[in-house]
């Protein structure tokens, strides 16, 4: 069985290692990557099936990476990381402008064990995903 392809981008180390302890066992963990520029260019090095990154990585944000990964040749999946919960489940303006530049899983951090596999099982199967902090 082929495993999804992964391509994690967070400025964290620490989320990264997370991220990857979380999904090794049932995902292929292509890369990583620290910052916006180097997510780029990570993105157009590889062929992942979805991309796991921060909303707020130094460099480009989030929603300026996203927009460099929409391209007509890729299909990559999007999941959107964010340390916090309320911001995600309230900020409509948030969800719809991510939703515009190809997300369509949004994971809380202090979530990552329990929803990021759920999160892209779900995005790759085509619908939306969003962390709920009950």
């Amino acid at each position: 069985m082929k495993l999804p392809r992964v391509l994690l981008m967070d400025g964290t180390p620490g989320i990264l290692a997370l991220c990857g302890e979380v999904l090794r066992p049932n995902h292929e963990i292509i890369g990583t990557a620290p910052d916006g520029e180097s997510a780029i260019a990570a993105f157009e090095a590889l062929t992942p099936d979805v991309v796991v990154r921060d909303i707020s990585m130094p460099g480009l944000n989030g929603l300026e990476v996203a927009k460099h990964l929409r391209r007509p040749d890729r299909s990559s999946a999007i999941v959107f990381l964010s340390g916090d919960i309320e911001f995600m489940t309230t900020d409509m303006e948030f969800m719809i402008a991510a939703l515009k530049a190809g997300g369509s899983g949004f994971v809380t951090k202090m979530l990552i064990g329990s929803d990021l596999p759920v999160a892209i099982r779900e995005v790759l199967a085509g619908r939306i995903f969003v962390s709920s902090p009950e």
